[in-house]
């Protein structure tokens, strides 16, 4: 029998959080903390050492020996540094635990060894971390013991970004102040601070650690090279929401467990579509506290899977022929006094705040797809997105048929006199009652959907830090914001003013509206007829960072400077080489270690029991046919194997930069698909005792 417990008497129960704080913190102490995190005020020294002491004792009665300044460099992951809260010796020889303001607030870890993108040269070590007072600390209990946990931001010497959070804070403080400018023009003088809300679904593979163990594609790169398909897929779509067995649902509630502790709102869980795959959701948070909160979801789904004898891949495509694995971001604007700024109301049309809001977001989105589509892209999604199952890489804002009702009669004839009812659906069973259903259907091949009072950008991927996409959403957001204020501030006569902003909006961004399916061909044919940018891979959208109107756009709201943009650029250049410069090295090793020695060590199996049949006067055609057709196969794949070494090669000795990017995806990932062709029919055919690697059928359905 399972423990029982009270989700409400564990949740947060490891966290520094607002209870805590009020029930320990002096009266003054609390309210300029407060102060700090809703209005941006500065924490002085002395209240920052009255905060680190208390921070201090809580954590050490939690079991905490350690400390740490938790950040987000541009690696991918988070990073961290581990200090103890013992000071110097005592002339007894005991110490003391202490820990300053100036600890809690500043931490030095080495810069020089993050990607920086030519923004610090090797030899320029330092970099601070800085704490984010507003994503609350907490205690992490782990194999090392339990550590405290303080959130930060990331930058050099000089002060320029070289995390993932810092440019989320400036966007946020970005769209904060055009936000709040809007909502003033329609009479609201209450709200002080407008936030992005967002909620982040991470979707994940679960594969036994054992055969895990014994793919050195999954080792050393999250997802498999080589792999023929088992005969049963995701065809009969049987797994999606299906019965959780046992061994994942022991996992899940263990996760669960973890997560609530440290102040996650772990909210849903179910099977998705492809065997093997999961997905865990939360309910909302501001943006910056989502972001920590998804990196804790993907630590803690990676430790329980190993307490558990599995991993958990969280790599865009881990296998080829199902579903690859998003991250949905779920985004909208929310008032501190709980007013949404995407809520449509009963009737939209006659909600004018919020058809301005609309408008103005498909006017970002339209003008600024490249940046979106940039935002998502990473070498695990070039796999993913288009692949007839995420969305396509065509960016395009669903908004069903209610809103594109009203969207139509404001551009027919300037006015919005209805919107579409809510209906009752009739199941036609007399013991199930009637409901009502909304307005609207959703639409899962779209892109960036709005989904009722918010919108889901369906692009990211699953590794994905969602510091990227909602980097550009808040950025691009404010903008359209900044421009209709600098009209409506201006005007004569406001609501003539803005009535004629949210029809010129709507008309000329119409094209980025698309209802349709997101999958097909025609929808292709159609966007490159409206002029909508489809830009396939991740080496063909990094260019978007760096145009004019990028860098005008982020300099103008001081989220990004010129060199940061340039030195992220750079960056991902070389991540994406490095990736696949991996892969590709990987399939080389495996094909050259593994799976060309036991095809000729079977073929030769296959050749001594053709001659004993042989001998012994028997028909050996079947023998012979099948030794022929491995054979052929076996030179094809020595053939591949050959071409992928040497572009592999030439691929290492070039430059960094785009060239070399370029170089990789257009030049090796071809070969790499060359190998990968023959391999997968040899799986199919190769007696699978002679196989040296666990099958995807061994992998998909045996955990």
């Amino acid at each position: 029998m399972s423990e029982r417990f009270n989700v409400a008497d564990i949740f947060g129960e490891d966290v520094f959080n607002d209870t805590v704080m009020q029930e320990r913190l002096p009266k003054k102490v609390y309210k300029d903390l407060k102060k700090t995190i809703e209005e941006g005020k500065e924490l002085d020294l002395a209240t920052a050492d009255v905060i680190a002491h208390e921070m201090k004792e809580w954590a050490i009665e939690k079991g905490a020996t350690h400390y740490t300044h938790w950040f987000q460099p541009l690696t991918g992951v988070t990073a961290e540094k581990h200090d103890s809260f013992i000071s110097a010796p005592l002339p007894s020889g005991k110490v003391l635990m202490s820990f300053s303001g100036k600890e809690l607030i500043k931490g030095e870890p080495d810069a020089s060894s993050f990607p920086s993108g030519g923004l610090r040269a090797t030899f320029e070590a330092r970099g601070y971390t800085a704490w984010d007072c507003t994503s609350p600390a907490f205690v992490r209990h782990d194999a090392a013991g339990a550590t405290l946990c303080i959130p930060t931001a990331f930058c050099s010497y000089k002060g320029e970004a070289l995390d993932q959070k810092t440019p989320l804070l400036r966007s946020m403080q970005a769209i904060n102040e055009q936000s709040l400018r809007l909502l003033r023009l329609f009479g609201n003088t209450t709200s002080k601070k407008v936030a992005p809300s967002v909620g982040a679904e991470q979707e994940y593979f679960l594969v036994d650690a054992e055969k895990f163990m014994q793919r050195k594609d999954l080792i050393y790169t999250g997802r498999t090279l080589f792999g023929a398909m088992p005969p049963k897929g995701q065809e009969l779509d049987d797994h999606y929401f299906g019965t959780i067995r046992q061994r994942i649902a022991g996992f899940m509630k263990n996760v669960n467990e973890e997560l609530w502790k440290v102040g996650v709102t772990s909210k849903t869980q179910h099977n998705e579509v492809a065997p093997a795959q999961h997905e865990l959701a939360p309910i909302y948070e501001e943006a910056n506290v989502a972001l920590d909160h998804n990196h804790l979801v993907m630590q803690t789904l990676k430790r329980v899977a190993c307490q558990h004898g599995m991993k958990c891949l969280l790599h865009e495509k881990p296998f080829a022929g199902v579903n690859g694995s998003g991250k949905h971001d779920n985004w909208s604007l929310t008032t501190d006094d709980g007013k949404n700024l995407l809520d449509p109301g009963d009737t939209p049309h006659e909600n004018v705040q919020f058809l301005l809001v609309l408008t103005c977001i498909l006017k970002a989105v339209d003008n600024h797809a490249d940046l979106l589509r940039e935002s998502a892209a990473d070498p695990g999604n070039d796999h993913r997105l288009g692949a007839n199952e995420a969305p396509p890489a065509i960016v395009s804002v669903f908004l069903g048929e209610q809103l594109e009702d009203v969207l139509n009669q404001l551009i027919s004839t300037g006015e919005a006199t209805h919107s579409l009812a809510e209906g009752i659906l009739k199941t036609g069973v007399d013991t199930l009652p009637d409901f009502t259903k909304d307005a609207t259907d959703r639409n899962r091949t779209s892109p960036f959907a709005f989904t009722g009072n918010k919108f889901e950008f369906r692009m990211v991927g699953s590794r994905d830090s969602i510091a990227g996409p909602n980097v550009v959403l808040n950025t691009i957001v404010a903008d359209a914001f900044a421009e209709a204020c600098d009209v409506l501030e201006k005007a004569d006569d406001f609501d003539l003013a803005v009535h004629d902003l949210i029809k010129k909006y709507a008309t000329e961004h119409q094209r980025i509206v698309f209802g349709g399916n997101g999958y097909s061909d025609e929808w292709v044919a159609e966007a490159e007829r409206r002029g909508l940018p489809n830009i396939k891979s991740m080496v063909e959208a990094i260019p978007a960072l760096t145009t004019d109107k990028a860098i005008n756009l982020f300099e103008k709201y001081k989220v990004f400077t010129k060199a940061e943009l340039e030195s992220r650029a750079e960056i991902k250049y070389e991540n994406y080489s490095k990736a696949i410069n991996i892969e590709a090295r990987t399939m080389i090793d495996m094909a050259t270690k593994q799976i060309i020695p036991a095809v000729i060590k079977y073929t030769k199996e296959l050749a001594d029991t053709i001659n004993a049949v042989k001998a012994a006067g028997a028909d050996v055609s079947v023998q012979s046919e099948l030794l022929t057709e491995i054979s052929a196969l076996l030179v094809e794949s020595k053939s591949a194997l050959k071409a992928l070494t040497e572009v592999t090669e030439k691929a290492a000795e070039m430059e960094e930069g785009e060239e070399q990017a370029r170089y990789y995806h257009f030049t090796v990932v071809q070969a790499m698909a060359a190998l990968r062709s023959p391999v997968d029919k040899l799986e199919m055919i190769v007696d699978k005792e002679a196989w040296p690697m666990p099958s995807y059928g061994d992998l998909m359905f045996e955990v």
